[in-house]
């Protein structure tokens, strides 16, 4: 944890990014920020193992904001590239809690000179259920800012449809267990299907993780899902490493308007 805590600052946390495909033109239009942490001795460390430790710390909201300032630059530096990239950071329970987190949002993007629409916010439905008055709040707030709101592993929780008609949201994200193997799977596939058609009679948009084949990329464009992320089109990597692995592949990135 004390090692944890001295992270920032020794300059040992990284983000990596995973592409995200419109799947109607087939064009790289988003990257998902995912935070490693470069450990001196133990090498390269997955959020999984050390999130809950800076949620136990009361040290999530400092790496979040973190997260965002490094992601709002990398947003800067593709958009002088010419490159209109939006880019989906997660949120945490705490973050939520968070009654200055708008402002805090606002002044990194002003800082960076970044438009909110280029930034993207996933929250879990599960951390959305711990405290749904504040969320929706704090979540309104955001939304009224112009940033995008994602619901993370949607179909995960239980009380999806409950809240989801008063959430300020953009789009959910298919949980990767439902995508994976839902051509062998007849439950997946109709929970695929069923999901998609929901979200989008909600006018909310789709995003598929876990899209591993050409096989389930074919099919998800069959049922008109939006958006696409996975193995299938890149594996996360660091930021210099991102655009030359897309630009080897037959994938379009879309480009920036002359002006932001």
């Amino acid at each position: 944890m004390g090692e944890l805590r001295s992270a920032i600052k020794n300059e040992e946390l990284l983000l990596y990014y995973q592409a995200i495909v419109d799947m109607k033109t087939n064009t790289i239009v988003g990257m998902e920020a995912l935070v490693r942490w470069q450990h001196p001795s133990l090498g390269l460390i997955f959020p999984d193992e050390f999130i809950p430790l800076a949620e136990q710390m009361g040290f999530v909201n400092s790496l979040t904001l973190w997260v965002l300032d490094r992601a709002a630059s990398q947003i800067r530096e593709w958009l002088d590239a010419g490159l209109n990239l939006t880019v989906s950071v997660n949120l945490s329970t705490r973050n939520l809690q968070d009654e200055g987190l708008p402002g805090k949002i606002k002044e990194i993007l002003d800082q960076y000179r970044v438009s909110p629409a280029l930034l993207t916010l996933e929250i879990k439905e599960s951390f959305i259920m711990t405290n749904p008055g504040r969320a929706i709040e704090i979540l309104t707030q955001l939304h009224n800012m112009g940033v995008k709101l994602s619901i993370d592993d949607f179909g995960t929780g239980y009380s999806s449809l409950a809240y989801l008609k008063h959430l300020p949201v953009n789009e959910i994200k298919l949980n990767k267990s439902f995508v994976m193997d839902m051509l062998n799977d007849g439950n997946d596939i109709i929970i695929v299907k069923s999901i998609i058609n929901l979200a989008h009679n909600l006018s909310l948009k789709v995003t598929a993780e876990g899209v591993e084949t050409h096989e389930i990329m074919e099919k998800l464009h069959e049922f008109e899902c939006n958006h696409a992320q996975g193995y299938f089109i890149n594996k996360s990597l660091p930021s210099n490493q991102t655009l030359p692995s897309l630009e080897k592949s037959d994938w379009k990135v879309r480009k920036a308007p002359l002006r932001y």
